[in-house]
């Protein structure tokens, strides 16, 4: 176990919670990258904390709870439930989030969320589109490339 990797990932998730931007970025390696299975890769920590601040602005009163949190010396992981409104269909969203972090210099160079993106969908969008849609390839690319366009539209600002 790496005591400082795996303080470096409460770090990050204390300044989630907060929605502390600035601590948010320390933690991250200046080449991070992200991905989950919305924003499948984000490269460089101006991105990623681009990609922060668009989804933090669409998840209203979000409450963040972690546990589970392990290190090495390269990798860690932690898992996260996410609470919150989805801001554009003002429905109630819980996200069971299990993230992977890799580690160089004493930062996080590599963060990777992983969640069950049908639910999230159904959840998230409810009826008719996420209940009806949410497993559907053509869907989760639909709003993968919403997502990717808001992302540069925003990261552009």
């Amino acid at each position: 176990m790496n005591e400082r990797h795996v303080a470096l990932i409460n770090d990050f998730f204390d300044a989630l919670g907060r929605a502390d931007f600035a601590a948010m970025e320390r933690c991250y390696h200046p080449d991070v990258s992200f991905g989950d299975p919305i924003f499948q890769e984000v490269e460089g920590r101006d991105r990623v904390m681009a990609m922060w601040r668009l989804q933090l602005g669409v998840r209203e009163g979000l409450r963040s709870e972690y546990r589970d949190v392990t290190a090495d010396d390269f990798t860690g992981t932690a898992h996260c439930t996410s609470r919150y409104t989805f801001s554009s269909t003002g429905r109630q969203v819980a996200d069971e989030v299990d993230a992977l972090f890799r580690f160089d210099g004493g930062l996080i160079v590599r963060h990777r969320d992983d969640f069950d993106f049908e639910r999230w969908s159904r959840r998230a969008l409810g009826r008719p589109h996420g209940v009806l849609f949410g497993w559907t390839p053509m869907w989760r690319k639909t709003i993968r490339d919403r997502a990717a366009r808001q992302l540069d539209n925003l990261h552009r600002a």
